[in-house]
């Protein structure tokens, strides 16, 4: 590989990064304010489905993809406000619940979204970040969409809010000790219900870039597994939001290497490098699992510690 190629490869590697990251981003911070309260909800998969779904319908409906993505989001906050009220029943498991929400959102979304397969809704804007080089390579790949930038906007704000404002000391020591947020006059359940409808909003939102920008159609096989991949990014990432950033783009990165060869002319061995990001979840659940590692960081109240 030459240098001009070495250069296309990176070029083509950040943009694959950007663009396949994005929606990681805001299933993973949904999850992680979700994981904060205390509650894991293995039914993203679900939701980001029918966000996706529920988006390409709409932005076709109403010819503006901005209102399918607020349609999207707030089909994820339906199903997370659900995942969260049914999850504070007595006897009710959450990682149960998760998995038949993800088979119920799945299964909606494929059932309703057969007659939008076909036509096309109109896609979301991107920001041209590159106009300023001849280079089409440059141009390309600084060819930004805007959920990235408030992608990353929200990720800075959760890290900040989290920290410093009462809302997120609250979710916190919900998330970590119910007992002495009961003590003080708060209710956990009602915390943990608004965190899990937060969190499904946001899954909604990145699933609406799914089918709005990239891969910009609707199709049965449109996720991937990216939300269950965003419950173990989230375990990867400590359950920081800044984390969830890097972690997000490092995983979009693994997705868009095959991509990146193809730009430089190495086709063999394709299908292998777009198993990488699977490969990277179970490398990734391999090296936190270890009885040293795998609840560092963890909210005390997380099923993975009871």
């Amino acid at each position: 590989m030459g240098d001009l190629d070495l250069v296309t490869f990176l070029l083509a590697l950040l943009a694959g990064a950007v663009r396949v990251g994005t929606p990681f981003i805001f299933v993973s911070l949904g999850e992680c304010l979700t994981e904060k309260g205390g509650r894991i909800n293995l039914g993203l998969e679900g939701i980001l489905v029918a966000g996706a779904m529920t988006g390409y319908a709409v932005a076709y409906l109403s010819g503006s993809p901005w209102t399918g993505v607020v349609a999207a989001g707030g089909t994820g906050l339906l199903l997370g406000l659900l995942h969260g009220i049914v999850c504070s029943l007595p006897r009710v498991n959450d990682i149960a619940f998760g998995i038949a929400l993800m088979l119920l959102g799945t299964g909606l979304a494929f059932f309703l979204g057969k007659a939008f397969i076909q036509p096309q809704a109109p896609i979301l804007p991107s920001i041209a970040l590159g106009e300023w080089s001849e280079d089409a390579r440059v141009r390309s790949a600084l060819n930004i969409n805007v959920l990235f930038f408030i992608g990353v906007a929200l990720a800075v704000s959760l890290h900040w809010g989290l920290r410093s404002t009462r809302w997120g000391l609250v979710l916190r020591l919900v998330g970590d000790h119910s007992e002495s947020a009961q003590a003080l006059g708060y209710r956990p359940l009602r915390v943990r219900v608004m965190a899990t409808a937060v969190g499904g909003f946001l899954a909604g939102v990145g699933g609406s870039y799914l089918s709005l920008y990239y891969p910009g159609s609707w199709n049965e096989g449109l996720s991937s597994g990216q939300g269950l991949m965003a419950v173990a990014l989230v375990i990867f990432a400590r359950w920081q939001p800044l984390n969830c950033l890097w972690a997000s783009l490092l995983f979009g990165a693994t997705g868009a290497i095959g991509p990146a060869l193809q730009s430089v002319g190495i086709t063999s061995g394709y299908y292998l490098y777009s198993a990488a990001p699977y490969i990277l979840t179970m490398a990734v659940m391999l090296a936190t699992c270890r009885p040293n590692r795998t609840l560092t960081g963890a909210p005390g109240e997380l099923s993975l510690n009871r």
